[in-house]
């Protein structure tokens, strides 16, 4: 007996080492793939436009105030009216005061609206939700259940996300000022997408395999083998109560920066910032304050929102697209809006508008550079010695010097993507 005993010691070690290895690497590399998913999305703005959107105090202070104060009090309203069960309301009340999770710069890119500012709203709300989180659950937590859900925080969780978001956003933002690149910009958007689509596939493959046993580890069962997050399981309060918050933040959110006369592809980015949240923190909070069929509960809530803001947002972005509210012409094609940067495109092409000159006699002495489309990058002209160009005579030099004054060409300019703007059909 003492030695079957000992064997099922020893067993039960080697799987919680097993299970150990198991999560520390789906963390890393969960968190290698979400760096390279705000990199690509960084590192696709230009640096000019974002530092244009730093300056947009009016945008950046209404996202503030949507995800962190709209949001939150939706989901604490809808807690209180409709008497959500403890392990449901607490867990709605952490998914509505998380910060907003970095897919909403994936969905702001493949849906055209303003990248730049996703990109501020998600640096800035990163590194105010370690301050502004706690506040929103020790108040509304504290008032609904009386329950102290701070300490059930998983803060180095939140610090190490916060690592890898700020680091991903400066290093994006610094290479893509460095390589000065259009082309550039366009690979780190398709490099971000990719990692983006990654990411969902090894969420979904990690929830699928990890969920049941780590709800086992701490004792969940609902008579599904140890597997309580099953999201068809619950009543239709759980439903409509989880849903609620984000489709309240949605109406709130384009009716005030509609009311507050944004930008179109503004509006469509902070009503994606208002309501796409952080769900993985509201996860490890239930992992680490609730067991048995709370648990259960609890584990379903940030499963079932990031359904809905998924299945929401998207139908919301295509409607915003149809309605001319992107950067996206609502005309191209469905498959050719997901798939062109609009958000580059349109930068080059105001940058790249070609501008007819006075050439010096010898063509010889010019070296045009154009694009695909035939657009001007920049010319270049020859010089002697004395740095002056040649010219017959003096005349003829003032003649053209004079006219280059009036022209402000760019002294380092961007490389060009080799892309052009898609053709937009003519409206029946």
């Amino acid at each position: 007996t003492q030695s079957i005993h000992t064997t099922t010691t020893t067993t039960t070690t080697t799987k919680n080492i097993l299970y150990n290895i198991m999560v520390s690497f789906n963390e890393l590399f969960g968190n290698i793939l979400l760096f390279f998913l705000v990199f690509g999305m960084s590192a696709t703005v230009d640096i000019h436009t974002l530092l244009a959107q730093l300056q947009n105090v009016k945008a950046i202070m209404l996202g503030v105030f949507l995800q962190f104060t709209i949001l939150p009090a939706c989901g604490f309203m809808v807690v209180k009216l409709m008497e959500l069960n403890k392990s449901v309301g607490i867990m709605l009340l952490v998914v509505t005061s998380s910060p907003g999770g970095s897919y909403s710069n994936w969905w702001c890119s493949i849906f055209n609206a303003d990248l730049a500012l996703s990109v501020t709203m998600t640096a800035i709300s990163t590194l105010l939700s370690v301050l502004l989180m706690p506040l929103n659950l020790l108040l509304y937590c504290k008032h609904a259940y009386h329950a102290d859900v701070i300490h059930s925080l998983d803060f180095n969780s939140l610090f190490v996300a916060l690592t890898v978001v700020i680091s991903a956003i400066g290093c994006g933002l610094f290479v893509s000022a460095k390589v000065h690149s259009y082309r550039f910009n366009i690979l780190a958007n398709r490099c971000g997408s990719y990692a983006g689509l990654c990411l969902v596939g090894y969420s979904m493959l990690v929830s699928n395999t990890a969920g049941g046993n780590e709800e086992e580890e701490k004792g969940g069962s609902s008579g599904n083998g140890g597997n309580g997050t099953q999201v068809w399981e619950h009543g239709w309060e759980f439903y409509v109560g989880v849903m609620l918050p984000c489709c309240a933040g949605l109406v709130v959110a384009n009716i005030l920066t509609s009311f507050l006369s944004l930008k179109k592809p503004e509006r469509v980015t902070l009503s994606v910032e208002c309501c796409y949240q952080n769900v993985g923190i509201a996860t490890s909070v239930a992992l680490t304050m609730f067991q048995g069929d709370e648990l259960a509960q609890a584990m379903a809530v940030p499963l079932y929102y990031g359904l809905v803001e998924a299945i929401i947002l998207g139908l919301y972005c295509i409607v915003a697209w149809k309605a001319g509210w992107t950067k996206a012409p609502k005309n191209v094609s469905f498959y050719t809006m997901i798939t062109t940067s609009y958000e580059v495109l349109l930068v080059e092409h105001s940058d790249l508008k070609a501008v007819e000159v006075v050439l010096p006699k010898f063509q010889q002495d010019v070296n045009e550079k154009v694009n695909r489309a035939g657009d001007t990058i920049y010319v270049k002209y020859s010089v002697d010695d004395d740095g002056e160009m040649e010219m017959e005579d003096d005349d003829e030099f003032q003649k053209f010097n004079s006219c280059m004054g009036c022209i402000d060409l760019p002294s380092c300019p961007k490389e060009a993507s080799g892309y052009q703007l898609p053709e937009v059909p003519e409206s029946e």
